[in-house]
């Protein structure tokens, strides 16, 4: 006698906030109660003043949440659970035959939100200056803990991230099928083509983990660098430098993500926290807020706070940091054919000396003008493009 096994269901999900929680989060931004101005006249005492009032005071008086509800809602959604815990994901399937199957996974400070502006041109490539041949099914989930997936216990690190997204694609019926990351999607994506699971064909990263390990242990450590390194080596040892000592907010949320209840406490809190995840962006998202946008809008940025103010996730989110054991961007031993993309002001510019051997199957590599940490959402156009080129290859 056999036994039919019940396929885990896939149950459709709709964004739907009341209008109570819209009003309570506008009350929490009118009752802030502020420091004092910063005492140099510059971002190195961390987010402006002037910066954050602005956001505070757009948030309160001219954000409209609703609008990016019905962006998501336009889309299909979806819940599945996975090892006992609910997996929140948006799956777009291409018109055009042949479509590649694409998992595209966020990182931190951030969400399926950020990938919006990529849905059409990947799926849709036509429409967008593309060719139908290089169109993609594809998934975005949000990752344990954050967005509108659950809320995990102990063990959900990269690691097994990695691993139930290969099972969500097997779920989703894919046998062949391509990955891609970026900040912790990056390190998720790596780690999913170190396990080289039967079906993933390839990956593409934005924020390639390539540093060679005695390069990022002595950076890490203030020790002396090796010699012979090349002038853009050299260049991408400063950045690195710069971004180890600099990321305070890794550090807290690696160790002590619990601590960090006032996150869940304030919503300006929230909003000055995730606004300073690296310099380049914080120029960026502060000019927004000054009145001269780039990639990034007044509303992309709130958008992206009001999700995780709304679904509480600024502590089970951080825990991401704390489960993890794995350098952010060192080497992971992939050994499948991998595509890189360096955007120039990303935490670091990998050299191509360094993807070189952190990819042995490297298939593409790319240095783009313009574009930086959160690249999929500030230039998504161009995002695409890297994609497509990235991946044509193993189709």
């Amino acid at each position: 006698m056999s036994v039919i096994q019940e396929q885990p269901a896939i149950r459709p999900f709709t964004v739907e906030i009341p209008d109570a929680e819209l009003d309570s989060l506008r009350e929490r931004i009118e009752a802030t109660r502020w420091p004092e101005k910063e005492t140099v006249p510059d971002q190195s005492q961390g987010v402006q003043l002037e910066t954050i009032q602005e956001l505070a005071r757009y948030w309160a008086s001219d954000y409209d949440w609703r609008k990016v509800e019905s962006r998501l809602n336009a889309l299909p959604q979806f819940i599945t659970e996975i090892d006992g815990l609910d997996i929140h994901f948006i799956h777009v399937r291409s018109k055009h035959e042949n479509a590649l199957p694409l998992i595209v996974t966020h990182g931190w400070p951030g969400s399926v939100i950020e990938q919006l502006k990529i849905v059409e041109p990947l799926t849709d490539p036509t429409a967008h200056g593309g060719s139908a041949a290089d169109a993609f099914h594809l998934v975005i989930p949000s990752m344990p803990g954050y967005g509108f997936s659950g809320k995990p216990a102990t063990g959900w690190d990269p690691v097994h991230i990695a691993r139930a997204w290969v099972e969500l694609m097997r779920r989703l019926g894919y046998t062949r099928f391509v990955a891609q990351g970026g900040d912790w999607g990056a390190v998720v994506t790596d780690l999913m083509g170190a396990d080289a699971p039967p079906g993933l064909l390839g990956i593409h990263t934005n924020m390639p983990g390539a540093v060679p390990p005695d390069i990022d242990q002595a950076l890490q450590a203030g020790n002396p660098l090796p010699s012979g390194l090349s002038d853009e080596e050299k260049r991408a040892c400063e950045q690195l430098d710069f971004v180890y000592k600099h990321i305070a907010y890794a550090q807290m949320m690696g160790t002590r993500p619990q601590t960090l209840t006032g996150l869940a406490d304030s919503p300006v809190g929230l909003a000055a926290f995730m606004l300073d995840h690296d310099a380049a962006s914080l120029e960026l998202i502060s000019e927004a807020f000054a009145g001269h946008p780039g990639g990034i809008s007044r509303e992309d940025e709130l958008d992206n706070i009001t999700l995780f103010w709304l679904t509480n996730t600024a502590i089970s989110s951080s825990r991401l940091y704390w489960e993890n054991k794995f350098s952010f961007l060192d080497v992971k031993g992939v050994s499948i054919p991998v595509a890189v993309s360096v955007f120039p002001d990303e935490l670091y510019e990998a050299p191509r000396s360094w993807a070189e051997q952190a990819y042995p199957n490297l298939i593409h590599y790319n240095r783009l003008d313009k574009g930086g940490h959160f690249a999929a959402w500030e230039q998504p156009e161009l995002f695409a493009e890297e994609v497509r080129a990235g991946l044509r290859s193993l189709r």
